[in-house]
């Protein structure tokens, strides 16, 4: 009797799964493999699969690691073998994300650890290979807290309590007299790592872990503990999404967007998920990574100079400050843009339907990290249906298909009146949550949402 497979490979433009495999690998894995096969560049990697998540959940941790311990030491050996680095090595240390992916799209639902691998030898290794120790503790100072929330269970649990790792972050930031976190010199981020340990220490009273592989263990489980925290079982809910699913964890080799500024990180549609119209959107961050371009912290620039510059009109940003302080990646970096947007392309024509792609810019070469079928609105699902069908990349049958019912609801909703916009004072912007307008209190917390319902308040 042949051994079960749990644990899939790709890079180099080969992979062992393929986009069909969604059941088995999650979206993000079958889309990873699938991306391997038909050229795009994408960072080399394995995925586990979903099958490991219900056996996490049903018989606990060492059943899960007994079945898949051989299959994973195997498939980092094969992430060394392309890249060249090693998983713990001093000089040439190779470090890696690990996600998350089911088989149905839950933006933002789990959690993601990047820079795995990293400890005072690699950062060493890292700083003296790159020539920027600026980026090698950058790199591991990102990697303590995302570690430190997501495995190790420091991620704040209330509104009213408040992240440790911020905490040191922003009184660093006030020490030195800036606003940002890329302002911070190499000194300040290697004094952070030892503060966030501190932190670390004191909230679990264990020391952080420096070896890989207990990192690569205990990031594994904890995506497979994320499909179950309380966002993920409601999102589930209101998808209706059955919960023996499970997750699928990809496990790659990292590419870095904060290497400086030839390095960038964004995210992209391949149509504008709000209207539908088709246009090649996005956002990116120069010097940044992972959830830099939805933190909040920094303001991220559009991907097109014609969206930039619809951006600027709506910010009330001049051309001129537009162009000096917030370029477009069409701007900034052509060569690259010309490979994203043809990039994009592909994807659309491939997938034939509107693609959500993460990317990432190292040193001047773009990769991706992910493509799958984008949210869009009601109105959009429409309009992409009707455009698509009118460019000959879908049928009638599969145009009307695309229409889900229940969006349909959306196109009734009560909207402002566009003159009346243009007349508005705006005290405040922020991402939709639902279609349509609304009026009345302003609420910031979901609870408090619901505690107001319930109390009759409007």
């Amino acid at each position: 009797m042949s051994k079960a497979k749990y644990v899939y490979l790709f890079g180099d433009r080969k992979a062992e799964g393929n986009a069909k495999m969604k059941n088995l690998l999650g979206g993000k894995g079958a889309n990873l493999a699938e991306m391997n096969l038909i050229g795009v560049p994408v960072p080399p990697g394995f995925t586990i699969t979903t099958e490991i998540c219900t056996i996490y959940n049903e018989k606990g941790r060492d059943n899960a690691i007994s079945l898949i311990k051989e299959d994973v030491t195997n498939a980092i050996a094969h992430v060394e073998n392309i890249m060249g680095m090693k998983f713990g090595d001093q000089k040439n240390p190779l470090l890696v994300s690990v996600r998350s992916g089911a088989r149905a799209s839950m933006p933002g639902m789990m959690d993601t650890v990047l820079n795995l691998g990293m400890n005072d030898n690699a950062v060493e290794g890292i700083a003296a290979k790159s020539g920027n120790p600026r980026f090698a503790w950058d790199s591991y100072r990102r990697f303590v807290q995302m570690y430190g929330d997501v495995v190790l269970g420091m991620k704040p649990e209330s509104r009213e309590a408040e992240d440790p790792f911020e905490i040191i972050i922003d009184k660093m930031k006030k020490k030195r007299g800036v606003t940002l976190d890329t302002e911070l010199p190499a000194e300040d981020l290697k004094e952070m790592v030892l503060q966030f340990k501190a932190a670390v220490k004191k909230q679990t009273g264990h020391d952080f872990p420096d070896d890989p592989w207990e990192q690569l263990w205990g990031a594994i489980m904890a995506v497979f503990d994320s499909w179950m925290n309380e966002r993920a079982i409601l999102y589930r809910k209101l998808n209706k999404i059955p919960d023996e699913w499970g997750t699928a964890v990809s496990v790659q080799a990292m590419v870095f967007g904060n290497m400086g500024e030839t390095s960038a990180t964004g995210v992209a549609f391949t149509r504008d998920a709000a209207t539908g119209e088709n246009m090649f959107i996005g956002e990116y961050l120069i010097n940044a990574q992972g959830e830099d371009v939805v933190a909040g912290i920094r303001t991220p620039q559009q991907i097109t100079i014609e969206g930039s510059k619809r951006w600027a009109k709506l910010a009330n940003v001049s051309e001129k400050e537009r162009a000096e302080k917030y370029p477009s990646l069409e701007e900034s970096m052509p060569e690259v843009y010309k490979d994203l947007f043809q990039t994009q392309e592909n994807l659309e024509k491939h997938y034939r339907d509107m693609q959500d792609m993460e990317f990432t810019i190292q040193d001047g070469k773009l990769w991706l990290l992910q493509t799958r079928n984008g949210k869009r609105t009601g109105a959009a699902m429409v309009k992409i249906a009707m455009d698509m069908l009118k460019e000959k990349l879908i049928t009638k049958e599969e145009a009307i298909m695309r229409v889900e019912p229940d969006k349909l609801d959306e196109l009734l909703h009560p909207v402002f009146d566009k003159e009346a916009v243009t007349r508005a004072k705006v005290v405040a912007k922020g991402l939709p949550a639902s279609p349509g307008a609304a009026t009345g209190q302003v609420v910031f917390h979901a609870d408090d949402a619901e505690k107001w319902a319930s109390e009759g308040k409007k």
